[in-house]
């Protein structure tokens, strides 16, 4: 069974107790399996929103954020398929700060937008099971704040690696580089209200996370939400 952690005693900022759905951001280091238990959780019922495929439509579709990148990058950083070079793009703002930054302001506050629109349709439709924020830099803007709960998944550095290197194919020291640069895993951790350590198979890590959520259903209820 994947590793379930004790939560430390580290105050939380929510959202107030609202009828409606149960909104769960759900956060982790790049190679910690976060998109294995989403896709659990939306298996099981759950809403995912992928914040990663909004922000790919964004730079896809809004032609306001194409301009911007076709300026900055040349008209050819878009495929004869109308998609983004991703690769091209991360190539460039992995090492300057400044060419992130424009990136950012372009798609952070539409995405955040679309986040905050899907959550009210959800509520407005009286749907009550989970709505899960899967966003690796939820914490990062603070979003956590418009969340009921938040679920943290973390692997062993390692092992984060090898995935990393297994489906990106980046070599052991990119992978280590890009680990080094962000969020550790016991930063995420501490900022959590449920952290599975994802170090076994994807059915245990799934099964790991359907009870997680159980449980913060069953705290919400106990809390007379």
């Amino acid at each position: 069974m994947c590793t379930e952690l004790p939560i430390p005693n580290i105050p939380r900022s929510r959202r107030a107790p609202a009828p409606g759905p149960l909104v769960v951001g759900l956060v982790g280091p790049t190679g910690s399996g976060k998109s294995t238990v989403a896709r659990a959780l939306g298996e099981s019922g759950a809403r995912v929103l992928d914040a990663d495929r909004i922000g790919h439509e964004i730079t896809d579709r809004v032609p306001e954020v194409r301009s911007a990148l076709a300026a900055e990058y040349g008209a050819d950083v878009y495929r004869a398929d109308g998609t983004l070079d991703r690769r091209r793009v991360a190539a460039k703002v992995f090492s300057d700060p400044a060419a992130l930054t424009r990136l950012n302001l372009l798609v952070h506050p539409r995405l955040l937008e679309r986040l905050r629109a899907a959550i009210a349709a959800a509520t407005h439709e009286q749907f009550t099971g989970a709505v899960i924020v899967d966003a690796a830099l939820l914490l990062d803007w603070g979003f956590e704040r418009e969340c009921d709960a938040v679920i943290a998944v973390i692997a062993p550095v390692p092992l984060q690696i090898a995935r990393l290197v297994a489906a990106r194919g980046w070599t052991e020291a990119e992978a280590r580089q890009r680990l080094e640069r962000a969020r550790s895993n016991s930063a995420f951790a501490d900022l959590a209200d449920e952290v599975i350590v994802n170090d076994r198979s994807e059915a245990e890590a799934a099964a790991a996370a359907r009870t997680a959520l159980s449980r913060l259903f069953a705290r919400r209820a106990g809390a007379g939400a």
